[in-house]
């Protein structure tokens, strides 16, 4: 079913979550036994708050995590989502995950909502830095402001561009595919409704169920992402 969608839309929309990151390696935030979450307070830790008045363990959890996706690439799923971008069938990408590895194997359409851990900027003055600095145990900026992740934290809003383009494409799919979201976090789930309620297919693969697996056209549970998307390919 899902093969016969994707030959037959003319715009078709990709959306990943923790799911697609994990099978890289990655931990994620929120599972039961190895979740980020169970071993620190994301409210004290990554948060607006904690870079303001708790920067040394910001930095220090921080520069662990850019540490940490130094150590993973990324999966043959990743790469046959930028193959696809490349023979038109993907038009473009939204993404929750911050380790950057769509760009890394190749797509260029990304929405990155929750920002990057590729890069950093000056708390102070928002220059750009490479996370090489954070390994380097460069922490300030030139102006002497704090070099910080440039990824969304408690207390923040998503960039704004990020969201604007991708309210549009979610707006523009005749086909949204959720790749290992639990569609959990708003407002970043609610662009598969957009999509649905503009008439588009609306395909949902993860590990487990969703919220969401009512409004969707095919629902596919227990498959690891990137071997379901190598038989697609196939």
């Amino acid at each position: 079913m899902l093969s016969k969608w994707l030959n037959e839309s003319s715009y078709t929309v990709v959306f990943t979550g923790a799911g697609m990151s994990t099978e890289s390696g990655l931990p994620d935030f929120r599972s039961q036994n190895q979740g980020l979450w169970n071993k620190k307070d994301p409210s004290k830790i990554a948060s607006t708050e904690a870079l303001n008045n708790n920067v040394h363990d910001f930095i220090a959890f921080y520069r662990e995590r850019v540490l940490g996706i130094k150590e993973f690439k990324p999966h043959k799923g990743h790469y046959i989502l930028a193959d696809w971008e490349k023979q038109g069938k993907v038009n473009s990408i939204i993404t929750q995950n911050v380790d950057g590895f769509h760009q890394q194997a190749g797509s260029k359409q990304v929405a990155e909502l929750h920002g990057t851990l590729q890069k950093l900027h000056c708390q102070t003055c928002g220059e750009i830095y490479s996370s090489e600095e954070y390994i380097q145990r460069e922490y300030y900026c030139s102006c002497g402001g704090t070099l910080r992740p440039s990824i969304v934290l408690f207390g923040e809003t998503l960039p704004q561009d990020a969201f604007q383009f991708a309210l549009e494409e979610a707006e523009k799919a005749e086909l949204f595919i959720v790749l290992g979201s639990s569609l959990s976090v708003t407002p970043a789930n609610q662009f598969p409704l957009v999509a649905k309620e503009k008439g588009a297919k609306l395909v949902i693969v993860n590990r487990e169920e969703t919220d969401f697996d009512l409004y969707a056209d095919q629902v596919v549970n227990g498959k690891e992402i990137g071997e379901f998307l190598t038989e697609l390919d196939d």
